[in-house]
């Protein structure tokens, strides 16, 4: 009526061939995901924070508010100052950039003529 503790302890470990066939399948998703979804993310973040890195005078920008301007001044502490009209200018945060619409080409040295 009673299982003797020989023939209880027979059977196999929990941890075997089955296991390792039920944990597969979440494997593979997860090396799906990361390939299609978090390394291409990765990536475009990687480029967006050096394009606001490299911002600098004379670029022309559109903030996240659409606002469209021209970069006057750059500061180290993440603000710059964006002229939108002639005669208006306004700070914003450089993390509130959504595009760098036109590169400024390097000022010329008068002094080479």
């Amino acid at each position: 009526m009673f299982i003797t503790p020989a023939y209880a302890q027979a059977a196999g470990s929990p941890v075997g061939p089955d296991m390792l066939m039920s944990i597969l399948p979440f494997v593979l998703i997860f090396v799906v995901m990361y390939f299609l979804i978090i390394r291409p993310q990765r990536a475009q973040m990687k480029k967006r924070q050096e394009q606001l890195s490299a911002i600098r005078r004379g670029d022309s920008v559109v903030t996240g508010g659409g606002i469209l301007g021209k970069v006057t001044k750059v500061s180290d502490d993440g603000e710059l100052e964006v002229e939108i009209a002639e005669g208006v200018r306004i700070k914003v945060l450089r993390t509130t950039i959504a595009d760098v619409r036109n590169k400024a080409e390097p000022v010329a040295d008068n002094k080479s003529k």
